[in-house]
């Protein structure tokens, strides 16, 4: 019988010595987004193929109700909207997703990110045209089932609810709308392989206390999001949700070291997701980075990290990983 109890013992040391030594999670930000358009399936496809171990997916409502993939809840920084429907522009000048059917919405072309002038947000990124088109949760979630059936992978989905309150005043809602998605999947339980991720504190809250959801809820943080950085505000957030995506500037001030809220935030329960990471456009050179990415692994004790890099983020995580 003793032996039986240290054999036991020793499985359970070995395992939660396994799990206190994973590496952080890479979650592709908006998928492949540093190599292929943001959020198109060919994006997603290619954060699959580099290794990912979550695909994050943007949702907005049409507005026939449908959620697609998209970061904006406007379409003309991403899309040809403005050549295709030029007169479906709002007062302030904008095109808005939910102004549109699905229908409609799929006739669109997506190209790289572009500033109101034209000019490419990411200027050494995709440059073609190509023929790529938005698409929907449904969508991106049957891609990466089907990719990981026939890879033996188990890449899960990192969706954002964007915009609760702008929805709401449209007339919809786009938190009933994802859980019933969800749920419909069998995705909404605790070991889902899923991330639930909002800014709006109140919708977190809500999210899990009067819509009951179960899988896994990150509370994203911004800098202008003050109340959710102090010691009362981490744990008040430690009672809803599973972890927090706060933004990198919060957890590395501008000479490389850690923040105080950084040091607040590790010594908490909480899973520590922060974004974005970007080499092409923050980084001044690969030490640099090398050593962002030492910091973050080994002092921060991030659990995962936002990348558009998804290879590159692999590749440092291993190589600073202790």
């Amino acid at each position: 019988m003793h032996k039986l109890c240290t054999i036991l013992a020793n499985a359970l040391w070995l395992l939660f010595s396994a799990s206190a030594l994973a590496n952080p999670l890479v979650i592709a930000h908006r998928g492949a987004s540093g190599y292929l358009p943001e959020h198109t399936l060919e994006a997603t496809t290619l954060a699959f193929a580099l290794g990912a171990d979550y695909i994050e997916q943007d949702l907005v409502l049409t507005g026939d109700g449908e959620l697609v993939v998209l970061h904006d809840i406007h379409l003309e920084s991403t899309t040809d909207v403005e050549q295709k429907f030029p007169d479906r522009r709002r007062a302030d000048g904008r095109y808005y997703v939910i102004d549109f059917t699905l229908a409609e919405i799929q006739t669109l072309d997506v190209h790289e990110r572009q500033q109101a002038n034209g000019e490419l947000v990411f200027k050494n990124r995709y440059q073609s045209e190509g023929n790529f088109k938005v698409s929907t949760f449904r969508e991106h979630i049957d891609l990466i089932d089907n990719l990981n059936r026939q890879f033996g992978q188990q890449v899960g989905i990192y969706p954002e609810l964007k915009a609760s309150d702008f929805h709401r005043d449209e007339g919809q809602d786009i938190s009933r709308v994802f859980l019933a998605e969800l749920r419909a999947r069998g995705l909404d339980h605790p070991n889902a392989r899923v991330f639930v991720q909002c800014f709006d504190a109140g919708e977190v809250k809500r999210l899990r206390q009067q819509l009951g959801l179960k899988a896994p809820l990150i509370q994203l943080i911004a800098h202008s999001q003050k109340e959710l950085q102090t010691d009362a505000g981490l744990k008040g957030l430690e009672a809803v949700a599973d972890g927090v995506g706060p933004s990198l500037s919060l957890i590395l001030d501008r000479e490389g070291g850690l923040t105080s809220f950084a040091k607040r935030l590790n010594a908490t329960g909480l899973e520590i997701h922060p974004y974005t990471h970007r080499s092409d456009v923050y980084l001044s050179s690969n030490e640099a980075e090398t050593q962002m990415f030492e910091r973050l692994v080994n002092e921060a004790g991030i659990t995962g990290i936002f990348t558009d890099f998804p290879d590159r983020a692999a590749r440092l995580i291993e190589a600073v990983a202790r």
